[in-house]
Parts: C-alpha cells; structure tokens; sequence
C-alpha cells in the first residue's frame, strides 16, 4: 500500500541544483545573471496522490437480514432455525403419532470494534494548500472498511487475523455467539466442505491428503488429467458439487478468489475473462464475472493467507505456506452495524481539531453447509 503523499513538481524541462537552488535549465560555463534562481519558483500542486484501495466485498456477498433487529439497542441476536419435520410411511389403521417441534436457536453477537482518531492543527490547516482534513477523513474512512472487509473474510473462510492491518493467516477458534450448526468446528464451518489435496484423486504424490491443494493451469489440447496438480476449474466445479449436494439455492451463489488463482485461472482459459463468456457485467467491488458456473465470482487481496501465501510453490510448502478461497450463498452469512459514525470536536488542550470515527459490528456463519473452502498454492 503506497502512503499519500503530496506531488511536488516545477515548471522546468530539467533539474540543476547551483548553489543551493533549483535552476531551471543548464548555464554556459561563466554565466552570472540570476545566480539564484529566484525567477524560477517551485510550484506545489493541490492535486494530491491518493493510495490505491483495494476492492471490498463483504457487502456484496453476505446479507443484513439482521441490521435492523439490532441497530437499537441490544447487543445479540436470537436466531430460531426452522424446525425439522419427520415423514413417515403410513398404511390404513396406522396411529399417527405427532412429533414434538423442536425451537432451537443460535445466536448472532455484535463483538467488533475498531476506530480511528487523528487531528488537525488550526495553523496548519490554514497554511496549507490543500484540505488535508477531506483526505484523512476519506482514507481513514477507508481503512475502516477494508479492515471490516478483511475481518468479516477471514471469518466466513475459518481463519482469524492474528492482528488489526493483516491479512487473517491463524485458523479461527472463537465461536461467535453459539454456533448454528452443533456439528461445525470452532471455525463455525463443516469439514466436510473444506476443500483439500487428498480431495482430488488425480493426484498421485505422495505428501499428506490434508494439504494445500497444488494447482496450475490444465493447457488447451490436454486429453489426461495431471498427476501432481489440480486445476483451477476443477476446484470450482467441485465446490460447486459440494453446494450441489446441500440443495444449496443456484441462485446468490458467489465465489471470492484471490489474484493469485485469477491469474492460473486466465492461463487456463483466456475466455473466462472475456467478456463474452457467461454474463459480464460493469467491474465493482472486486466482480470479474457474473457468471462463472453458476457463481458471482469476486477478486480480492483480503482473503487469508497462511506462511508465504498462495504464490509459494513446491510440494515441501503445501501445510505452511498457502492461500484460501471460499465459495458459498448470500443467505450463508450475516452482517450486522450497530454503531459507523464519525464525529469532530475541538482539542481542550490545543488549537486543533479531532476527528474520529468507530465501527461497531458483528458477522454470523447462519448456514455452514452454504460455505465451502479450498487451501491451495501454485504448482
């Protein structure tokens, strides 16, 4: 992430420092007029360089069903699940036995905060020439979200940042709330739908089956399955199977990649970036395609990572180092905001202005049989 900065340049097609000062142009040897330059005036832009964002995308693919229910007061929500019903075979004469409903809940805790506070010099802010006030508060409101966005993945993927500004690279162990479903781990999340090495059958190496899963592009024209890697549309087909095998509704399926598997992705098959393939649709929030067997598929930078990363290759790495990516429905996962605000007050003990903003929030895995994840690195 690059820091902001301010562009300093001047009106000269070449830089010569004489005594001290900036010269527009070079001097014969012996010239004397205007020694200091003073004619030729640095000139400070009041365009300022802005840090590149990254994409969010946690709006996008989880849903607030609960915002409202919580936005007041309160600090959890309650949430029934929808009782089980037992068919039975009936014959004539048969008594007919009427079952207990079951009205079991889990519950959705608002749990996370972060905030922001920096501050203004009177006298600075007037001799400024440009309004640096508008730009801290844009790129703190930014931080905020990207931190929220990098939070929030980590935790529908099973993983937790080990701290605030990382990417989440620690298997999550904190229950939020209760969980939805008893079977899950502490990760909130069925084994079940975790995507790993020992998953695909092609691949006849010999290191541990709960692996990474190595990947690399399956060229046009090949006619075998490889032996050491899988490709990148084998493992979206197979999560797509998996959500297949839940009932999991074909529509509001979404998949976030990392741009690590995007670019094995495009090797394989330029189409899927074309944007004649599937349905394509305007590029916001990180979407690539709107269609990519059936999913909304989404690149982010925010996705975890353990060791190295998802670029670190050879089979050595495949436990250490790695990438995650996660597919699942919109229902799967709920979001909720009680407090984003940001205020401005005057400094008791300066001329200066404060500004601070917080986010107060909760996430909730609401059905782990939606969420299905791959660990992976490049072959």
């Amino acid at each position: 992430m690059y820091s902001l900065y301010v562009i300093m340049f001047s009106l000269h097609l070449s830089l010569n420092f004489i005594g001290g000062t900036i010269m527009a142009f070079q001097s014969a040897a012996g010239y004397g007029n205007l020694p200091n330059g003073n004619f030729s005036p640095v000139i400070y832009s009041k365009q300022v360089q802005l840090a590149f964002r990254k994409a969010t995308v946690v709006g996008d693919i989880t849903n607030s069903d609960y915002f409202g229910e919580i936005s007041a007061q309160g600090d959890t929500v309650k949430i029934i699940k929808e009782p089980e019903i037992s068919v039975s075979e009936y014959a004539r004469g048969t008594q007919v036995n009427a079952q207990d409903l079951d009205d079991e809940d889990f519950s959705l805790v608002i749990d996370k905060a972060n905030y922001y506070a920096f501050k203004m010099d009177d006298i600075e802010e007037a001799h400024s020439h440009v309004n640096f006030m508008d730009l801290a508060s844009n790129r703190a409101a930014y931080r905020l979200s990207d931190q929220y966005d990098q939070e929030v993945l980590g935790y529908l993927s099973g993983f937790k940042q080990s701290a605030l500004h990382t990417d989440a690279d620690t298997v999550n162990d904190q229950v939020n709330g209760t969980k939805a479903v008893a079977s899950a781990g502490s990760d909130e999340l069925l084994t079940s739908m975790k995507l790993k090495k020992g998953d695909f059958g092609n691949i006849t190496t010999s290191s541990a089956g709960d692996h990474s899963i190595p990947v690399a592009a399956r060229l046009p024209g090949a006619t075998a399955l490889p032996t050491a890697t899988v490709s990148p549309a084998m493992i979206i087909n197979r999560m797509k199977r998996l959500l297949d095998q839940q009932q999991v509704d074909s529509q509001g399926r979404w998949l976030v990649v990392d741009p690590v598997f995007m670019e094995i992705l495009a090797d394989e098959d330029s189409r899927f970036l074309n944007a004649d393939y599937g349905e394509s649709g305007a590029l916001r929030n990180g979407l690539v395609l709107n269609n990519m067997h059936g999913f909304r598929m989404y690149v982010s930078s925010n996705l975890p990572h353990v060791g190295t990363g998802s670029g670190t290759s050879g089979s050595a790495n495949q436990n250490s180092n790695f990438g995650v990516i996660v597919a699942g429905h919109e229902s799967a996962v709920a979001t909720a905001e009680q407090i984003n605000k940001t205020e401005t007050y005057r400094d008791p003990d300066s001329f200066a202005d404060i500004v601070r903003g917080m986010h107060l929030y909760g996430r909730k895995i609401l059905r782990p049989e939606a969420i299905t994840t791959a660990k992976y690195n490049a072959a």
